[in-house]
């Protein structure tokens, strides 16, 4: 029977390494917004990037604090609850993806993952836009495309 043994992943380290590990991944994920690291650490940092962002949705000081013992530089921390809580206010959840690469590490076959935040700049896939802010985003549909010199679609067809 298990009772009470890891309820999360060791990652074959001590709990002070693991921890350290956790925190320069969580620091790397913000400042980069993507990183490629193995699928075990990937899902593991999961975890901890949701609790981040979960902190800068908040956005009091309680929470600028707890994101603090977390992050290991300020800026990133400024960052945090300044692009990214704002990026993320009508997302109830699920701000990480974690996709496994089809190539495993060279050196020890270890298998490896890319974890990145959803809805970010230069994003290729195309993201779900929430019924709240579809007014805001397509309002003025036409005028950003022709802005951006894309003929509009009903000029196309004529």
């Amino acid at each position: 029977m298990r009772k009470r043994l890891a309820q999360f992943r060791k990652l074959g380290r001590t709990p002070d390494h693991k921890w350290a590990m956790l925190r320069n991944m969580v620091t790397s994920l913000i400042k980069h917004e993507r990183i490629v690291t193995t699928l075990p650490k990937a899902k593991e940092l999961r975890h901890l990037a949701d609790k981040v962002v979960g902190y800068a949705k908040k956005g009091d000081v309680h929470a600028k604090q707890l994101a603090l013992r977390v992050v290991r530089e300020k800026p990133m921390v400024t960052k945090l609850f300044e692009v990214m809580g704002p990026r993320y206010e009508d997302r109830d959840g699920g701000y990480t993806r974690v996709m496994k690469l089809s190539r495993p590490r060279r050196g020890d076959n270890a298998p490896m993952a890319v974890i990145e935040y959803v809805d970010r700049p230069g994003e290729i896939r195309a993201a779900r836009v929430p019924e709240k802010r579809k007014q805001k985003y397509f309002n003025n549909l036409g005028e950003v495309l022709e802005h951006a010199g894309i003929k509009s679609i009903e000029s196309q067809q004529s």
